[in-house]
């Protein structure tokens, strides 16, 4: 494939003209809608004008020579973002204020083989949430099982994190993407590009639960083609996590910096196909979150190089 070579100038011009084009297969964006956002400790939306708060961390030793992930990195980097996110001082307080000792909580994950979100990340939360004083055998930890597991169906509170890939039907593989398993029937919800999996979210098993959402973006996939493809070509250590509690600015930020490196890959602007546009309609549509760049407070931290937004 020809490759095009483009400046640092090309490339900041073309993604501040076109941040959703190639994304959500959308022209434009209603900058005067009635905002929504996610109070401490509930997935419940607010009628009120303010900012989504999202927390984007990266860390360049969060990965070993040999690709694995740093227990003690990823920790520290969690630990930060969640202070940050709540206006705490310290992670153990960021917890407290949206679990309580009396929760069971489920950790919902992901475990497709070749980006999973990882025993380190899932431990990880695990520990913080013992640490707010929720006892081990009230958390449990699923991906596929969730509608059997009794944990999951006696949880009062949900913690979604999963890794951000592309994906043959939806686009992304979003943190709203994650919960198609709280359904029997997840295939029957891949008509146009999955377009209302926001949906899932209102369901009463799922409603009102989730109190924090982690895009895993260490090493994200940003093209693909088919259901089931993966190659090393096509994913890069971007060392980061994308955190909030609201989960469609999570993954808005997060299709942002997936089309941002398929330009710079490709030297053009290249839509996901399909476009990820359950993430806009959940905003539009759903009135789940918040998708407009311009009602996200992002906030960035640690590790600045190639951050590509």
């Amino acid at each position: 494939m020809k490759k095009t070579f483009i400046t640092r100038r090309d490339f900041l011009r073309a993604m501040a003209l076109t941040p959703f084009a190639g994304a959500f297969g959308c022209c434009c964006l209603n900058s005067n809608q009635t905002l929504k956002n996610l109070p401490v400790g509930t997935a419940t939306i607010t009628n009120i004008t303010r900012k989504s708060r999202v927390v984007l961390i990266r860390d360049k030793d969060v990965l070993t020579a040999d690709k694995k992930v740093n227990p003690a990195v990823i920790q520290k980097m969690l630990d930060d973002a969640l202070a940050v996110l709540f206006g705490e001082k310290d992670a153990i307080s960021a917890w407290k204020k949206i679990i309580k000792p009396t929760d069971t909580v489920g950790i919902k994950t992901n475990v497709w083989h070749y980006l999973p979100t990882g025993s380190e990340i899932e431990l990880t939360l695990k520990r913080r949430v013992m640490d707010a004083g929720v006892p081990e055998e009230r958390i449990g930890i699923d991906d596929r099982g969730v509608l059997r597991n009794h944990l999951f169906k006696e949880a009062t509170v949900l913690i979604n994190a999963r890794t951000a890939r592309t994906h043959h039907w939806s686009g992304m593989g979003s943190c709203i993407k994650n919960y198609i398993m709280f359904i029997p029937n997840p295939p029957a919800w891949h008509d146009d590009a999955c377009a209302d999996l926001a949906k899932i979210w209102y369901l009463p098993h799922v409603k009102d639960k989730t109190r924090l959402n982690i895009l895993v973006m260490l090493t994200p996939l940003f093209h693909g083609i088919g259901p089931h493809h993966f190659s090393e070509k096509y994913v890069w250590p971007y060392k980061g996590l994308i955190v909030g509690q609201d989960p469609v600015a999570v993954d808005a930020t997060g299709v942002r910096i997936l089309q941002a490196k398929r330009f710079q890959f490709f030297g053009e602007e290249r839509p996901l196909q399909p476009s990820a546009h359950h993430i806009f309609l959940a905003d539009t549509r759903h009135k789940l979150g918040v998708s407009d760049p311009a009602r996200i407070e992002l906030i960035k931290l640690g590790w600045q190089d190639e951050i590509l937004i």
